[in-house]
C-alpha cells in the first residue's frame, strides 16, 4: 500500500505558545500485523531522503516532522516537498500541517493512496 502528500512544508517559526509543525497520521487498525513504513521525501532542488519506521498492531502515531528521532530523517525548514509513504499492511494515513506565525493557519487531509 502506497500514499503520496504532495503538499509538504515545515515551518520555521512560530509565534506565541504554540510551536508550529506537521505530522504524518498512519493508523494501523491490524490487530496482528506490525506496519513496516517507509518514508521518502522528495524535493525540487535536492536528491530525496529516505527512512523507515514501524507501527505496532492497533495503534496510530503522529510522526512528527519536526522530530527527526520520530521519522529517521532531518528536514529542512521553510522548503516544500513532497512525501510517498508505503507500508507492508494496509494503513490510514492523514497530514497535517500547524503553521503559528503570526498568520496561524492549520491545515490537514488525508493522503492520496495510489497503487
Amino acid at each position: 500500500m502506497v500514499w503520496h502528500v504532495p503538499d509538504c512544508f515545515l515551518p520555521s517559526r512560530s509565534s506565541g505558545s504554540a510551536k508550529s509543525h506537521e505530522a504524518f497520521c498512519v493508523l494501523n487498525v491490524s490487530p496482528t500485523d506490525t506496519a513496516e513504513l517507509s518514508f521518502t521525501f522528495y524535493f525540487a532542488d535536492r536528491a530525496a531522503l529516505s527512512s523507515r519506521a514501524e507501527l505496532p498492531p492497533s495503534r496510530n502515531v503522529h510522526f512528527r516532522t519536526d522530530q527527526p528521532e520520530m521519522i529517521g530523517v532531518q528536514l529542512p525548514t521553510d522548503v516544500p516537498y513532497a512525501c510517498r509513504i508505503a507500508s507492508n499492511v494496509p494503513v490510514t494515513v492523514q497530514y497535517s500541517r500547524l503553521d503559528a506565525q503570526e498568520g496561524y493557519a492549520l491545515m490537514t487531509t488525508n493522503a492520496i493512496p495510489v497503487g
